[in-house]
């Protein structure tokens, strides 16, 4: 069920740096400034956010004894962005984090020097910040959640073991995100060979949510709800009205299951932020961030929310719950 992915070429080039740096907890002995931009809202924060502060601090940094932490929020609304990323970077922080392509972006956009970590993002290649996964080069690296091999088969094929006769799957997405044009383009390659069509419907802001699931009730038999800013900030009022249409939905990630979508399959984004906090560390202690390799997802995972499955009347083969790594109750 999991599509191979590499971790050998991040590991091989993390293992030159092992002599040099180590992740016991021995931070740097100065006072440091981390500034985190995310794209969600403080009220909403993916669950990664948590365990990449846990991580730093188990690898020795203490807000209020060696660690000034500046955070922003954009509140869903990426044009928010740019100011939010000049204002730290104005603030001297001695490493810039985020996450998501238009986190990526907007840093990179807004300083050339300040190292930055990205703790999941999609294309870094495709969307101009990094030269290559293996090297990226300037000032910034991270994880992506792009897979060694595409995602977009095990997504329709999941949805056409839980939906007997599948025909028709809407898509809904925001068309601003950077990282959409390109799961676009492979989901529709890959709908081709299964046979099934697909119904794109674009969203910009939350009030468009609504029309987009009416519109799928009436021509679709399934959703698959791509992640970004938006509908991330918004998963438990999409899971609702999956709900209300009575709509079985696929979420590349868990946060969606949590907030009461039916299932999620994808790459295992607390770890990814486990691992930002890592290669902050690295970069405190001297690390040029375009030595370190971009990683690519090294866990996958298939989340399964039972309850919503029996309020849809939704029965899910045995052969998927098989397979899940978590059933929610």
């Amino acid at each position: 069920m999991r599509p191979f992915s590499r971790r050998l070429l991040a590991a091989a080039g993390l293992a030159l740096l092992a002599p040099c740096f180590s992740w016991a907890a021995e931070p740097v002995s100065r006072i440091v400034r981390v500034g985190f931009v995310a794209t969600s809202s403080a009220s909403a924060p993916l669950p990664g956010v948590a365990a990449f502060w846990q991580r730093l601090a188990e690898l020795g940094y203490i807000e209020g004894r060696n660690l000034i932490v500046e955070q922003r929020w954009a509140d869903g609304n990426v044009e928010r962005m740019p100011a939010l990323m000049a204002e730290l970077v104005a603030r001297e922080v001695d490493v810039l984090v985020t996450y998501g392509t238009d986190g990526a972006i907007a840093a990179r956009n807004a300083t050339r020097s300040v190292p930055i970590v990205v703790a999941t993002m999609g294309d870094p290649v495709g969307a101009g910040v990094a030269s290559s996964l293996a090297r990226p080069g300037g000032n910034l690296t991270g994880l992506s959640q792009q897979a060694a091999g595409s995602i977009t088969g095990k997504w329709l094929e999941l949805l056409q073991e839980i939906v007997p006769k599948l025909r028709s799957v809407a898509i809904i997405s925001n068309p601003e995100s950077h990282w959409i044009a390109k799961i676009s383009k492979e989901l529709e390659a890959t709908a081709r060979d299964r046979k099934v069509k697909l119904q794109f419907l674009r969203v910009r802001d939350k009030s468009g949510l609504n029309d987009a699931f009416k519109m799928a009730q009436q021509r679709s038999q399934a959703v698959l709800v791509l992640p970004d800013p938006l509908t991330s900030t918004n998963r438990q009022h999409i899971a609702a009205l999956a709900a209300k249409h009575q709509l079985p939905s696929l979420y590349p990630l868990r946060h969606f299951v949590d907030a009461g979508g039916l299932i999620a399959y994808g790459p295992n984004i607390t770890v990814q932020f486990q691992r930002a906090a890592e290669y902050v560390d690295l970069i405190l202690k001297g690390a040029n961030p375009g030595n370190l390799p971009i990683e690519q997802p090294t866990k996958f995972e298939l989340i399964i929310n039972l309850k919503t499955a029996k309020a849809l009347g939704v029965t899910l083969p045995e052969s998927v719950l098989l397979r899940a790594d978590e059933v929610l109750q």
